[in-house]
């Protein structure tokens, strides 16, 4: 698939000289910091050296001081509380978080996720059901609820209190709870507005340590909030970065036991970070929600010691490859739907539907056919005489809002904008194709409709040298909105006879025409580059850099993003 190269506005030479010689790097490497964001001395320490002191006052959150009054209330009252949360790995770590937490404050509390296939996404009535049977008192939902009003005063009339700690869009109404978290509130001031669900679950916790507890204590926690973040691909920066970064000095330091058997188990031998807990971690997690109740990942990460946290991980390994299985498969025939059928050339968008998919699985089928077919993307399935789907969106393109636009034919839909989830009534499917696809139609741009790498600067080989790796590296972690950076270096040729490795992943030696330095090159999943590369054709390349150990060996090796013929 062709890409887009995208070059940023470059700043000021003056700029660029005067940040390169305030904090010694190189102009390459201040042109970088310039264009995140990083303009002098103080912003570069705050942005190499995170600090918890960096986090935000949790009572800047609208009804921060409602809901940790009300928590305390039921603490001391030994009231029973529920912790109620969804099935995904945002949710399952943030029951983990909420309900650890209270568990070490001897609070009377449970904790309820709705079962994904019975009860579907959101404050389920069955979830309700069971809380009155449980003479529960107070619900705090974690990374759900901003949308269940109906749930809420069906609490209320029991006599139950709901906080709410989510992080989604709300609509116009909100629920009448005792206080709602949630800073995309438009009324709500807090000055970071992209936590994920457990992080808006961890600054409830904070607002309650900080008023009446020991703060130091719940930052034992942030391994959770890492996980959570960067599974959840929210933004990595401002709050998000800081807790990120001290998650995952935790991750690798002194996990929880349930996290360390995961660790063992995914195989992992290298230390942690975002990319490897969204390919390992995260997946492990979400799959005991997706082809069993997600019940087993809040029972692994609850786990307090290892040889439990190991069984419970064992089980969630193998609910993994059954979910791999099915995603494998449905990918398959959904690839195959879209090559035999001509007519999706001409579309804006893609809507697949098969009642005999898995509905567990259908998220990550919508993100893989995105990754073929560059397309705002919707991958339906029929659940208890329902369609129930999950949507992902291409890059710049506010699927949100294409949704919105159909909300008459949809019985309930959530999400942001670039995925979301949504139901509606098998008659609707034929007129909601037509209704998506005028509503991306109308606003979505041809530009869009190309995947696009930013380049954060053009170099040339001999500027990558160890400490200009290493700076690089100190901008971790890295995640959406705060990338690994990206080269591109031009006027190159391959050195030797390139390779396929198992006829898919290109290998080999590149070659500066201007130097003539040398540097291994790996380029994944990009067999139809090989003609190029092999051509003794000058090419330029996108790339990022990053460290290879081979027979005990550590090397600077370029890992491409893409190729494109050099142009005389």
């Amino acid at each position: 698939m062709k890409k887009r190269w995208i070059y940023p506005p470059e700043p000021s030479a003056e700029k660029i000289s005067e940040l390169s010689g305030s904090i010694n790097v190189s102009p390459a490497l201040a042109s970088i910091l310039l264009k995140r964001g990083i303009f002098n001395l103080e912003s570069a320490k705050n942005f190499f050296r995170p600090d918890l002191s960096m986090l935000h006052d949790p009572f800047l959150m609208k009804d921060m001081d409602k809901a940790v009054d009300r928590l305390k209330q039921a603490i001391d009252l030994r009231q029973r509380i529920l912790v109620f949360g969804d099935y995904d790995v945002d949710g399952t770590t943030s029951v983990a978080l909420v309900y650890g937490y209270l568990q070490s404050l001897e609070a009377d509390c449970l904790y309820y996720i709705p079962d994904r296939n019975k009860e579907g996404y959101g404050v389920s009535e069955a979830g309700i059901d069971w809380a009155i049977q449980q003479k529960v008192n107070l619900i705090i939902t974690v990374d759900l609820g901003i949308k269940s009003s109906g749930m809420v005063e069906k609490a209320s009339r029991a006599g139950i209190d709901f906080i709410i700690c989510d992080h989604h869009l709300p609509d116009e109404h909100i629920p009448s709870a005792r206080a709602v978290l949630d800073p995309k509130q438009s009324d709500c001031l807090y000055p970071y507005k992209e936590l994920s669900g457990c992080g808006i679950g961890f600054k409830l916790l904070q607002g309650f340590a900080q008023k009446y507890g020991q703060e130091q204590q719940l930052f034992s926690y942030l391994d959770l909030v890492a996980v959570s973040i960067s599974s959840d691909i929210v933004p990595l920066t401002g709050e998000n970065r800081v807790l990120t970064f001290f998650g995952l000095k935790q991750l690798n330091e002194n996990p929880r036991p349930g996290l360390k058997a995961l660790i063992e188990k995914s195989g992992v031998a290298r230390a942690l970070d975002v990319s490897s807990i969204v390919f390992t971690l995260g997946p492990r997690i979400n799959a005991a929600g997706r082809v069993a109740h997600a019940n087993g990942a809040v029972e692994l990460l609850l786990s307090n010691d290892l040889e439990t946290a190991r069984e419970h991980a064992g089980k969630v390994d193998i609910s993994n490859l059954e979910r791999r299985g099915l995603d494998l498969s449905i990918t398959e025939e959904a690839l195959s739907i879209i090559s035999t059928d001509p007519t999706f050339e001409q579309k804006k968008s893609t809507v697949l539907f098969r009642e005999t998919w898995h509905k567990g699985v259908i998220g990550i089928v919508a993100s893989r056919v995105l990754d073929k077919h560059y397309r705002p993307t919707v991958i339906l399935t029929l659940s208890d005489g329902k369609i129930t789907g999950s949507a992902r969106s291409v890059e710049g393109f506010d699927l949100y809002a294409a949704l919105d636009q159909c909300k008459d034919l949809l019985e309930k839909f959530g999400g942001h904008r670039y995925a979301a989830g949504l139901t509606m009534p098998l008659e609707n499917l034929a007129l909601f194709r037509q209704r998506f696809e005028d509503a991306v139609a109308r606003s979505i741009t041809l530009e869009m409709l190309t995947p696009a790498i930013t380049i954060d600067a053009v170099l040339s080989l001999d500027q990558i040298s160890w400490s200009f790796y290493k700076v690089t590296e100190q901008m971790a972690p890295f995640g959406p909105q705060n990338l690994r950076p990206v080269f591109e270096t031009r006027n190159l040729k391959s050195f030797g006879i390139p390779s396929l490795l198992k006829e898919r992943h290109l290998k080999f030696k590149v070659q500066s025409n201007a130097n003539q330095r040398l540097m291994d090159a790996i380029c994944f999943d990009r067999p139809d580059l090989f003609e190029l590369v092999s051509s003794g054709q000058p090419f330029n390349m996108v790339y990022t850099v990053e460290e290879n150990t081979f027979n005990d060996v550590t090397s600077l090796q370029i890992r491409v993003r893409d190729i494109q013929p050099a142009i005389s």
